[in-house]
């Protein structure tokens, strides 16, 4: 089993939901972020004053699943949520070594 964290823009999660849901993934963790990466923030200007947004709004994905579905799971994410421009964000993959469903007690595959 692999787990797959994917920070993505915002406005790109209902895209990425449907592209997983699409080739047969259920479960998926959300979490509001913030950071930055080579785009280092942005400036803005309210009232006439100038000011730095360095921490820009992110969405983070978690999403653990067999093996033989990771390459799926990992091309229609960066299908679903390239734009093409600066700051479409990163995938991360690591090995899961036991996943346990609390409610029943099923270990492995079977608790995904």
């Amino acid at each position: 089993m692999k787990k797959i964290e994917a920070i993505i823009k915002p406005f790109k999660l209902d895209e990425v939901k449907d592209a997983l849901h699409e080739i047969g993934l259920m479960g998926i963790t959300v979490t509001e972020a913030k950071g930055f990466g080579r785009q280092k923030g942005h400036t803005e200007l309210y009232r006439g004053a100038e000011y730095i947004i360095d921490f820009l709004p992110k969405v983070k994905l978690e999403i653990v699943c067999p093996d033989d579905m990771t390459e799926r799971a990992v091309e229609a994410i960066m299908a679903a949520a390239r734009t093409g421009r600066i700051g479409d964000g990163k995938i991360f993959i690591t090995p899961v070594s036991e996943v346990i469903r609390i409610r029943t007690g099923e270990r492995g595959p079977d608790a995904i």
